[in-house]
């Protein structure tokens, strides 16, 4: 913007530059650059950094690279190599020194002395009401200083000036160790750069890692394999990293996928059964919905011809499979997921084009399917192994587990490689044989999985896949009664379906059905009178709105408190309107397009109720004028009996509803058909209690969005009518892909007991030596 000729020549443009951060400095001479070509001064206002805890927490819950320097030193030596770079370039910037330690700002002030560097050419900052000594020194000595504070409503500020604070008192921090813990001028002047070499943690590296490779992925995960053999493996889990597409050279491979993945648009993709590839001379076309005249991928369409076909190689394929050991099964995951690390961008372009996910959603997918394939081969492992119930003299009783038999995974498209992969995993590594449905609308993501767990070597007619219709051939296959599991995930209509054939026993079938089954969501988030609205607007607005509303934990009912109804209001509709609209092959798009006309019809329908039930606060009012655009869409006035507060709309469409106080903002929040997912934003840690017991949700999330669960850290699922109260990626799932079993044997021989029984012992297997 200050390089457009409107703004070339103002000359009070400014800038933040954190010394904490690792890239500061090249940043820094970027910024010179820049500023050279503009040809205008502007100001650099150098702080050590303000958020280092978050920094810290969330590259870890991302799996990135930490940020900034682990030790304060080293954000204090880079304070004074960069004051040194600034003061270099007064010619072109203004620096300003933002600090209340006087080792940093005699350093400003020798640097500036050794270059001539006039006063006026650059000033300190203070915080009001701290280090007035150092202040009024800085003015006698003939210096600029400025005074500054927060300005603003008071919760805001508070904090602000509570965390300074913090930071001033802290065991690391000049102020305390000046005033509080009167430590010499000596100790407290000493070279940054020579406290570091006297650290017991040693000197800073001189090089950081900011993107891990896929080779680099996959030693680590060896690695933890190996240590998984001698700890208990849920100890050594770590989920992926997600990509972080700041850094140039993610851009830059996401491009190029995206152009590789265009160019294989038409290609036919067959069935697989028994390990053949099958056309059936029909197939079904992939539509991308951002532009629905193109078509991503032909899928072969399976019969009922097809699904006997299936079920048979699977059922015969299930007696040697059942046999294979564990670890041999979690083996395969692994190798899988190693594969899915190799084609991540590929993948991510395919989720962008087949179902219009922006990069970051799409890549979120991706990662979410290789932390399936990880947690449940760790999974695996702490259960595989016959465990012993109780020690008793003479006789021993294991407690494992066997495989249920033939599974039947009907997945959505919405998260079209995670939860079909998800469940595809949970199913084989417990020793079951699969046929895999993937939504008609994500079947060449389907076709990939299929790809890549091929080429992890799962054996002919243990994974068959089949897409399909599912009026015809998926409705054939759940009422099939050599189909032993039905694992299915989508809407509360076919979940219901479901659920009432799976309860009819067939002529000839086996055991009775076991169904897994996660259907959909209408969910609230409730914004407490005292909430931080900077946290919560944020994390709301994205909840809504990421990927178009199409998350069965999508923010769905907004419940605010009369007391700050209007405030928050004003904030949400203001955040609404900076949400981003387009293309999803354009980086940062947030709200792309919903996947195809059915939904696009359904969802105005859904608008045009809430038209004539509460009233419209706020409709994006541009929006690309072809294809499945929604415009993010906003109700307030509604009450809990209306349609758009009680039916599931999968679109970006969220409801506002008033209450008078907490308990009826939970009662709200409870008062639907579904639980699955569910919001709390409060300061009040005696709320925060209440709402943990009271919220009626499978996934309570107190301060952050509702959307974006992580396999292992947040299990995933819910109940009444969202589902069967199973978690995906949590410790409990693989369970309901087994059978229990106890082997109980007398091993009291002619009066003599072993003295002691192991607590677990090899797996059963009917390797008979001859």
């Amino acid at each position: 913007m200050f390089t457009e000729p409107e703004f070339r020549d103002w000359p009070h443009a400014g800038i933040v530059i954190q010394a904490y951060l690792r890239e500061s400095e090249k940043d820094l001479v970027d910024l010179l650059e820049w500023g050279r070509a503009r040809g205008t001064r502007f100001g650099v206002r150098l702080v050590k950094g303000a958020y280092w805890d978050y920094e810290t927490l969330r590259s870890a819950r991302n799996g990135w690279p930490v940020p900034v320097f682990q030790q304060k030193p080293e954000s204090d030596a880079n304070f004074e190599k960069l004051s040194r770079i600034l003061l270099e370039n007064h010619s072109i910037v203004t620096p300003a020194f933002g600090s209340h330690n006087v080792r940093s700002i005699a350093a400003a002030q020798a640097i500036a002395h050794e270059l001539e560097v006039p006063p006026s050419r650059f000033e300190f900052q203070l915080l009001y009401g701290m280090a007035g000594p150092i202040k009024r020194a800085l003015v006698e000595m003939g210096y600029r200083v400025r005074e500054y504070c927060p300005v603003g409503e008071l919760l805001s500020g508070m904090s602000y000036l509570v965390r300074r604070l913090l930071e001033n008192t802290s065991n690391e921090g000049f102020l305390r160790a000046k005033f509080a813990e009167n430590v010499s001028e000596k100790e407290l002047l000493r070279a940054p750069t020579e406290v570091l070499r006297q650290s017991r943690n040693g000197p800073p590296h001189s090089t950081v890692t900011t993107t891990m490779t896929t080779a680099t992925a996959t030693e680590d995960r060896q690695a933890t394999r190996e240590i998984s053999l001698e700890t208990p493996p849920g100890e050594t889990y770590e989920n992926a990293p997600l990509t972080n597409f700041a850094y140039p050279e993610n851009h830059e491979k996401m491009r190029a996928a995206l152009r590789e993945v265009r160019e294989r648009f038409g290609r036919e993709y067959p069935l697989v059964i028994n390990g053949e590839k099958v056309f059936t001379g029909k197939t079904i076309p992939s539509l991308n919905p951002s532009a629905p005249d193109q078509v991503v991928g032909n899928v072969a369409e399976a019969g009922i011809e097809e699904a006997e076909r299936a079920v048979k190689a699977a059922r015969e394929a299930f007696e040697k499979w059942r046999w294979t050991g564990f670890e041999e099964r979690c083996q395969l995951l692994e190798r899988a997921a190693d594969i899915m690390e190799r084609r991540r961008f590929e993948l991510s372009a395919l989720e962008v084009y087949e179902v219009g996910k922006p990069w970051t959603e799409a890549d979120g997918d991706i990662r979410e399917a290789i932390d399936f394939c990880l947690y449940y081969a760790q999974q695996m492992r702490l259960i595989g192994r016959p465990r012993l119930t109780q020690r008793v003299p003479g006789e021993e009783s294991f407690y494992h587990y066997w495989p249920r038999g033939v599974a039947f995974v009907i997945a959505p498209w919405n998260f079209p490689l995670a939860i079909l992969g998800g469940m595809t995993a949970a199913a084989l590594v417990t020793g079951n044989a699969v046929i895999i449905k993937p939504a008609e609308t994500s079947a060449v993501i389907g076709a990939m999985l299929m790809e890549i767990l091929e080429e992890a070597g799962v054996p002919p007619g243990v994974l068959n896949y089949l897409p399909g219709k599912g009026s015809l051939m998926g409705a054939h296959l759940v009422d099939h009664k050599d189909v032993d599991l039905i694992a299915f995930t989508g809407s509360r209509e076919v979940g219901l379906r479901i659920y009432e054939s799976a309860g009819i026993t067939r002529p000839g079938q086996r055991q009775l059905k076991h169904v897994i089954c996660e259907m959909g969501g209408k969910n609230a988030v409730i914004i407490d009178a005292d909430a931080d609205l900077d946290e919560a607007i944020v994390d709301c607005t994205y909840s809504a709105f990421g990927y178009q509303g199409q998350k069965c934990s999508a923010l769905s009912r907004l419940i605010l408190l009369e007391e700050n109804y209007d405030r928050v209001m004003e904030r949400l509709l203001a955040a609404a309107a900076s949400v981003r609209v387009g293309n999803p092959e354009d980086p940062g798009v947030v709200v792309g397009p919903v996947i195809d006309k059915n939904a696009y019809q359904r969802i105005l329908e859904y608008i045009e109720i809430g038209k004539s039930e509460a009233k419209l606060a706020y409709q994006r009012a541009e929006v690309p004028p072809h294809d499945y655009f929604i415009p993010p869409t906003i109700f307030s006035d509604v009450k809990p009996h209306m349609r758009i507060a009680r039916e599931e709309i999968f679109g970006p469409v969220v409801s506002v509803i008033k209450v008078r106080d907490l308990d009826e903002a939970i009662d709200v929040a409870n008062g639907t058909d579904y639980a699955l997912t569910a919001g709390f934003f409060s300061r009040s840690p005696a709320n925060i209690e209440y709402a943990r017991a009271r919220i009626e949700a499978g996934n309570v999330y107190i301060n952050r969005g509702c959307t974006g669960a992580i396999v292992g850290r947040h299990p995933f699922g819910g109940f009444k009518m969202s589902g069967g109260g199973t978690k995906a990626g949590g410790h409990d799932y693989l369970l309901h892909f087994l059978l229990p079993r106890v082997v109980t044997e007398n091993v009291t021989r002619h009066g003599f007991a072993p003295e002691d029984t192991p607590l677990y012992r090899d797996e059963f297997l009917p390797n008979r030596s001859r």
